[in-house]
């Protein structure tokens, strides 16, 4: 049994060790908004927080997790930058088919969090996850205004 504090709840979860972080939230805890890509880190649409820092969860052994809090897109709201975040993203409606945004939305908060007025280089540089409908101009203009 691993002790794992998600979403500012405690549970004891019954998973090997080297278990990618995504699929204890997926398939064990039953918070599928954070989603599956590429599984090897590349696109993003795993994006949690750990520690308030915008984390790939395929590639995070659940081991290495510790004491660490995670946060998911089912709690974002309950932060002020991401319910910030989220609201924005409504208001200029970034999204199309969607499947990214819980990612997308995620590292936008991490980046918020730790940089609370970035540059527009800041923003290029955390917000990285890929995009199939390439709404990269309403992301990062979402970004921008939710800064504001």
């Amino acid at each position: 049994m691993v002790d794992l504090t998600v979403n500012s709840r405690q549970y004891a979860v019954d998973a090997e060790p080297d278990t990618p972080l995504l699929f204890v939230l997926r398939d064990t805890l039953g918070l599928s908004g954070t989603k599956y890509g590429c599984g090897i880190g590349q696109c993003g649409a795993c994006t949690i927080l750990l520690d308030g820092q915008a984390t790939r969860s395929c590639q995070i052994p659940l081991e290495s997790v510790g004491t660490q809090a995670v946060t998911t897109i089912e709690a974002i709201e309950r932060d002020s930058v991401g319910a910030r975040v989220v609201a924005t993203w409504i208001g200029i409606e970034v999204p199309q088919c969607g499947y990214c945004q819980s990612g997308q939305v995620m590292a936008a908060t991490g980046l918020l969090k730790n940089t609370p007025k970035p540059t527009e280089d800041d923003i290029a540089a955390a917000m990285t996850n890929l995009c199939r409908c390439g709404t990269y101009n309403a992301i990062a203009a979402a970004v921008r205004q939710a800064a504001a």
